[in-house]
């Protein structure tokens, strides 16, 4: 009963539920994109000279991914058409090869996860105390985006401090039933629930061996 986010103080509203996108389960995070890491810092006025990707790919082309080995233009967000027509291909997939896709999703989503995190320790990224605005460069710009304080002193400025891998990859943790479980999961019971992240959830149920870490045991038991 969680819903609505810090733009509204009522935070304690059911949620008004729709048909999940692939956007939805794979969240995508979009930051600057720089020609140098330690050019100069941005600024408000320059937000729009600077063109707007992926942050995972932002951080692999700081780590020397030739930039013309990627299209950096491609969109980040599939239309509905495409995602509407892949689910509907995905109808008449048989269950065993449904199961090889969700196998290969699984590693790749930990392969990604795993990169990302090496390549933190060696590649500053920033990420907003109050909002999800995520800078790869050792400090942050200073274009005032932050929805948070936008109509306060600071004006929409951030607050930057040390990114993680969850906030260039975010998990999108959701919650899991179990046998004993209502229909409906309750509020009062979310500190028992299991959970884990949407990709791994969505892997298990399509039969993916799920890997050995602590949410492996959570989606188990409570499937």
């Amino acid at each position: 009963m969680t819903c609505s986010g810090y733009k509204d103080r009522k935070k304690n509203k059911f949620h008004q539920w729709a048909n999940a996108r692939l956007n939805d389960i794979l969240v995508p995070v979009e930051t600057f994109h720089l020609k140098d890491m330690f050019q100069d810092v941005i600024k408000h006025h320059q937000r729009f000279d600077f063109e707007r990707i992926p942050a995972v790919v932002e951080l692999c082309w700081q780590a020397g991914v030739h930039p013309h080995d990627l299209d950096l233009q491609l969109p980040n967000c599939l239309s509905d058409s495409a995602v509407d027509a892949a689910f509907n291909e995905a109808d008449i997939v048989p269950a065993n090869e449904l199961r090889t896709i969700a196998n290969r999703t699984i590693r790749a989503w930990e392969t990604l996860r795993e990169g990302v995190e090496k390549l933190l320790l060696v590649y500053p990224a920033k990420v907003c105390k109050y909002c999800s605005e995520v800078y790869v460069g050792p400090s942050g710009h200073k274009a005032r985006l932050c929805g948070v304080f936008k109509y306060q002193n600071w004006r929409g400025a951030h607050f930057w401090e040390k990114a993680s891998v969850d906030d260039l990859v975010p998990p999108k943790i959701v919650w899991s039933r179990r046998p004993q479980d209502p229909p409906a999961l309750l509020d009062e019971g979310r500190d028992f629930y299991g959970h884990a992240p949407a990709v791994v959830d969505l892997c298990g149920k399509a039969g993916a061996v799920l890997p050995p870490r602590q949410y492996s045991k959570t989606v188990q038991e409570a499937g």
